[in-house]
């Protein structure tokens, strides 16, 4: 089986896939002091909690945004599931082809995540990814990535917003009823919620405009 490890700022998550079909998943917090040896026993833990055993795994890929990660990573999957992993990187060769003005300056999320959406449905394609921060990457129908946008995702924007002030407290970051806020709790679910979704919005229409222009034979998305 496949062990597919993708390694974010703020969780490790790891999916065994056999074949096509994902058999097995786990998300632990990303602890960027941790060893291989610490590695290894969390995951023959997480393995043994779904009855399989490390010598299952007959391969691993790994995507990384966290490089102090990646040695501990590489060591574990040498020393104890006896694979060389593949780091997920500009220097893959995939159906998609980094067009970016550096692609070694692309993370390897955002390479994975182009690759599965090209994969899936095609081109043109934008992908949207939610974590510590929100990515917008965009793949025209010859499968180049083009690049994209970066903002700053749920999380990290409550915590400026109630860092930042003297008054505004932490909320659960869930849809209020309503845009327009009645008291200050739901005002800032507002804002986060349907704050993001318009930044969604806004940002799938204005890519959508310029992959139109760069493909002149796609119809122009409508105003």
């Amino acid at each position: 089986m496949l062990l597919a490890v993708d390694v974010g700022n703020t969780n490790v998550t790891f999916a065994l896939f056999d074949g096509d079909r994902l058999a097995a998943d786990w998300r632990v917090t990303a602890h960027r002091e941790r060893t291989a040896d610490e590695m290894a026993v969390e995951l023959r833990e997480l393995f043994s909690l779904r009855g399989l055993e490390l010598d299952v795994v007959t391969g691993v890929v790994i995507s990384s945004v966290v490089p102090i990660l990646n040695a501990a990573l590489i060591e574990a999957s040498r020393r104890y599931l006896k694979h060389e992993p593949v780091m997920v990187g500009p220097g893959v060769k995939t159906s998609v082809r980094v067009r970016a003005e550096n692609p070694k300056e692309v993370g390897a999320d955002r390479i994975a995540n182009a690759l599965a959406a090209y994969t899936k449905y095609g081109g043109p394609v934008v992908v949207i990814d939610f974590g510590t921060a929100v990515t917008y990457d965009a793949i025209n129908a010859e499968g180049d990535y083009l690049g994209g946008a970066i903002a700053p995702g749920v999380e990290i924007s409550l915590d400026a917003l109630v860092s930042h002030t003297a008054m505004l407290r932490r909320v659960e970051p869930v849809a209020p009823e309503s845009v327009i806020g009645r008291n200050t709790v739901t005002s800032i679910q507002s804002g986060l919620v349907w704050g993001f979704v318009a930044q969604v919005e806004g940002m799938v229409a204005r890519m959508v405009r310029e992959l139109s222009r760069r493909l002149p034979r796609l119809p122009r998305a409508r105003n």
